[in-house]
């Protein structure tokens, strides 16, 4: 597999207006060329607004792939720079039928470990003024992954990411993407994704309560 990293993008929490509000959002990326730090959190120069739906130990890194960019520039009638998506590593050769929960990578000096799918918020739709993006995102299975940090260093864009380990159980971001978003009542899928231990608290959690028969509101994050 080759895996290339096209851009390492970041940016601090920005205020946006939205029709007649504001909103405070860290989805407002930007490609650089210096190799940065990344710790446990996130790079140096980085940072999200809203700490209980983004961020945090399994979503230190947000990582989508360069292939879905032509699709997004077509349905949106627009051209895109990488860090579109709110990504920190717009990459090749990493898509979600590839990538598996649990995925251990070489990231230069860091290594970094696959913990969920990315799930698109309603603050996509306002930065592109389209509604229905999140939906859009979601439905087309093109939502990018999460690493959490193993271990800190210093990335460079030039070198590359390497798979170190493929998980043994080889649960795709994309069965995930199916089973949370689409198979909603597919417990033996459910039960799949929960023997992965390395599968973030958030979805787990999700999963869960699934189980349990309780019902998962959507709303806040699609729509706001």
């Amino acid at each position: 597999m080759n895996i290339t990293i096209v851009s390492i993008n970041i940016g601090k929490p920005t205020t946006m207006s939205f029709k007649e509000s504001e909103l405070f959002t860290g989805i407002f990326k930007s490609p650089t060329k210096e190799p940065l730090y990344l710790s446990r959190l996130n790079f140096d120069g980085d940072g999200q607004a809203d700490l209980v739906h983004h961020g945090g130990k399994d979503k230190a890194v947000c990582v989508y792939s360069y292939e879905h960019y032509p699709y997004w520039e077509r349905n949106l009638n627009r051209p895109l720079v990488q860090g579109a998506f709110g990504e920190n590593l717009t990459v090749t050769g990493m898509l979600e039928n590839d990538v598996c929960i649990g995925d251990i990578y070489q990231l230069d000096e860091a290594i970094v470990q696959v913990s969920q799918p990315r799930q698109p918020c309603h603050k996509l739709a306002k930065k592109y003024d389209t509604v229905d993006l999140p939906i859009r995102v979601q439905n087309t299975g093109y939502t990018g992954f999460y690493f959490r940090v193993l271990k800190e260093g210093k990335v460079s864009q030039t070198n590359g990411i390497i798979l170190l380990e493929r998980h043994p159980k080889e649960i795709s971001v994309a069965f995930a993407n199916q089973i949370m978003h689409h198979e909603k009542d597919n417990a033996d899928g459910i039960f799949r994704l929960l023997e992965v231990e390395e599968l973030s608290q958030n979805w787990r959690t999700t999963f869960e309560k699934r189980l349990a028969g309780k019902a998962i509101d959507t709303k806040n994050r699609l729509e706001g």
